[in-house]
């Protein structure tokens, strides 16, 4: 049977619906960078998901290629996840889209190499007959995160992010988003074939630890 991410670590792609805390280790990624509206037909955003989706493919079907890559097993292509930020704003601003910069990226399984992605670029590009080298291999170490199940559109997120910043202050911890820890979103519907009310999406923010004392509920 092959290697399903979300089985497998169940505890960084299915949380619950309410906040819990949660340390991510190091992983590596294909990614493509860019900024704007994600919803503009046929804009940067919904290219760098096709190039996203060609460098993946290409790597999970090697096997049937030439080309050997060592400690290849099989497993399910994991799914779309994303960093978001605006310039010169305190957290997000979900109405001013075209503002949006980000960091589209998809995981790769640890045996696959520079050398391997390097290789999954080339072929992709000539078999798709599509410009695949804006793809990175991304090492991303996030580290001690809190992170949601959110329910619903992209444009309610901002009911679960609250639901996150209270937790936080209530538990001892505090938002250390910064210009390389970043909201991060996790894709677990694919939003052509699903009302939007049942959208999941992981949303998972970076944090520290803070001097203050935790609020007690009683």
């Amino acid at each position: 049977m092959a290697f399903d991410f979300k089985k497998e670590y169940k505890e960084f792609y299915l949380p619950p619906a309410k906040p819990v805390v949660v340390t991510v280790p190091k992983a590596n990624y294909i990614a493509v960078r860019g900024k704007g509206d994600p919803n503009e037909e046929g804009g940067a955003y919904q290219r760098a998901i096709g190039i996203l989706y060609a460098v993946a493919y290409t790597l999970k079907m090697s096997y049937k290629t030439d080309h050997r890559i060592e400690g290849f097993y099989d497993y399910v292509v994991p799914p779309l996840e994303g960093f978001w930020w605006q310039e010169g704003i305190d957290g997000v601003d979900y109405r001013d889209k075209s503002a949006f910069c980000w960091i589209s990226v998809i995981r790769l399984p640890d045996f696959i190499t520079r050398a391997d992605f390097d290789w999954a670029v080339q072929t992709a590009s000539k078999k798709k007959k599509m410009d695949c080298s804006c793809a990175e291999f991304l090492t991303i170490d996030e580290g001690l995160c809190v992170q949601i199940m959110h329910i619903g559109p992209y444009d309610d997120e901002p009911a679960s992010v609250a639901l996150m910043d209270r937790f936080l202050e209530e538990n001892g911890y505090e938002n250390d988003l910064s210009d390389t820890r970043l909201h991060h979103e996790i894709y677990l519907s694919d939003a052509r074939k699903i009302a939007p009310e049942n959208w999941k999406t992981v949303i998972r923010h970076p944090i520290k630890t803070c001097c203050i004392e935790p609020r007690i509920k009683k």
